[in-house]
């Protein structure tokens, strides 16, 4: 990251939460650590290629920790590092702008409600 150039702020934060899924990996994590199976539920329309691509590019900029349970089968546990958890504002911004936008347009999704 240090290496990159950004003409702006906003360009440094979505290169590090940018993607189709890390901010619902990040909506996820933000109040308990999850194993790997337990996201893939969460987010359905993740493949499980997609979803370990997400979960290894946030873990590699610092804001997931991975955790190898040595089990049989064997089980992956991810949490939000501190540096993670200083997104959760951002995050959280975002869930507020799309209940505003949601009510705008009469909809409503099943996650509507616990966001509340």
């Amino acid at each position: 990251m240090k290496e990159k150039k950004f003409n702006c702020p906003v360009e440094a934060t979505l290169s590090l939460i940018g993607g189709k899924y890390k901010p619902l990996i990040l909506w996820h994590l933000r109040e308990s650590s999850l194993h790997y199976m337990e996201l893939q539920r969460l987010i359905p329309s993740a493949t499980s290629k997609m979803l370990s691509q997400q979960l290894h590019d946030l873990e590699n900029c610092g804001m997931v920790n991975r955790e190898v349970i040595p089990e049989k089968p064997p089980k992956t546990i991810y949490s939000l590092t501190s540096f993670g958890q200083s997104i959760i504002p951002v995050i959280d911004a975002m869930c507020n702008w799309g209940i505003d936008y949601l009510e705008g347009q009469n909809l409503h999704t099943p996650c509507y409600m616990t966001s509340q």
